[in-house]
C-alpha cells in the first residue's frame, strides 16, 4: 500500500466533498472525521464499528449540528470513502438505496460495518501529533466559528494548543466597523469595560457565519461581549424579526440564566448608530434556521 505524506493528508482532507444546498449547514464530515481523530489520538483505533459512529455522531451533530427533522449518520461514514481518505470493511454484502449508491443504515448495522481512516492515512496521523493538531484546525476552521472550537475538540476528545498563527486571521477592519457601529458596546448587556485604553471581551460576532459564506459587513455583524457571542453561536439564543432577545427553550441552568438569557428575553436589541447597520432578515433569518437551538420561551409569561 502506497504511503502518503503529511502535506498529502492535509490536502486530502482539506478538499473532502461536503453536501451543498443554498445556505444550509453540513458539518457530517467535518465532525465525523474530528471524531475519527479523536479516536486515532487517544485509543490508537483506525476502525470504527457503526454502531458506535451511529450513536457518538448522532450527539455530535444534535450538539454542533444545524436543527433537522431527521439524523442521517450513515451518509458521511458511507460516502467519506469517495474522499480516498476513508475505508470501510464488511461491505460486499451490502445493498445499497434503491435511489443511490449510499447503504441504508439497516445495512451497516446488520452487517456489522467498521470504517475509519486509510492505514496510510492512520499511520501518518497517529505518529504526528502536530499533524493531528494542523488537520483538526483545518476542519474546524472551514466550517465553525472560533468560539465553538474548544466544546468540539473536548467533545471528541481532542487537545489543540491554539496559538497565534494557527487561528484563522480575520479582517481586523470588520471588528472596528462593528464595534463602532455600536458605540463599542454589547448589543445584548451594553458591556463595555477596558482596561486603561484597551477594550476587553468585547468581539464582532458574524451573524451569518464566515464559514456559511457570511459578509464582513455591519449588516451581518453584532458587537457581544465574550460570553454573549458564544451563547449566540451556540443558539442558547437568537435575534426575532423585530429585533428582540428571544431564548431557547432547551436553554436552562440554577447560576447564570437569569443574568445572561432570561434577563433580556422579548427585550429589543440595542440599536446601532445608523439604521444602515440594522441587522438583515436574511441573515438573521439564517442564524435561526441553522444554529438557533428552537423553539423560543414564551414571551407572555
Amino acid at each position: 500500500m502506497l504511503q502518503v505524506t503529511p502535506e498529502e493528508v492535509k490536502q486530502k482532507i482539506r478538499q473532502i466533498t461536503v453536501w451543498k444546498r443554498g445556505a444550509q449547514r453540513a458539518v457530517h464530515k467535518p465532525l465525523l472525521l474530528l471524531y475519527a481523530l479523536g479516536r486515532c489520538v487517544n485509543e490508537g483505533r483506525r476502525l470504527l464499528p457503526y454502531h458506535d459512529v451511529d450513536r457518538d455522531l448522532r450527539e455530535l451533530l444534535l450538539e454542533f449540528g444545524p436543527e433537522r427533522k431527521s439524523c442521517h449518520t450513515e451518509y458521511p461514514f458511507w460516502r467519506l470513502q469517495n474522499d480516498g481518505i476513508w475505508q470501510l470493511t464488511n461491505t460486499a454484502e451490502v445493498e445499497p438505496r434503491a435511489s443511490n449508491n449510499d447503504a441504508k443504515k439497516s445495512e451497516l448495522l446488520k452487517y456489522a460495518v467498521e470504517g475509519g481512516f486509510t492505514k496510510p492515512v492512520f499511520d501518518v496521523l497517529r505518529h504526528d501529533a502536530a499533524l493531528v493538531t494542523e488537520v483538526a484546525i483545518e476542519v474546524l476552521s472551514q466550517h465553525f466559528p472560533a468560539s465553538v472550537f474548544e466544546d468540539i475538540l473536548e467533545s471528541v476528545g481532542l487537545e489543540v494548543r491554539f496559538n497565534h498563527s494557527s487561528r484563522r486571521r480575520r479582517d481586523p477592519a470588520f471588528r472596528d466597523r462593528i464595534l463602532t457601529a455600536y458605540e463599542f458596546r454589547c448589543a445584548i448587556c451594553g458591556y463595555d469595560v477596558r482596561l486603561g485604553s484597551q477594550q476587553l471581551a468585547l468581539e464582532a460576532a458574524h451573524i451569518k457565519w464566515h464559514q456559511a459564506g457570511g459578509p464582513d459587513t455591519e449588516p451581518n455583524g453584532l458587537a457581544l461581549c465574550s460570553m454573549h457571542h458564544k451563547l449566540f453561536d451556540r443558539g442558547a439564543f437568537t435575534i426575532a424579526d423585530d429585533l428582540s432577545f428571544a431564548v431557547s427553550q432547551r436553554a436552562h441552568g440554577s447560576s447564570g440564566l437569569s443574568e445572561w438569557l432570561m434577563a433580556f428575553h422579548g427585550r429589543p436589541l440595542r440599536k446601532p448608530q445608523s439604521d444602515t447597520y440594522q441587522p438583515s432578515p436574511e441573515f438573521l433569518t439564517w442564524h435561526r434556521r441553522e444554529v438557533f437551538r428552537g423553539p423560543a420561551r414564551d414571551t407572555t409569561n
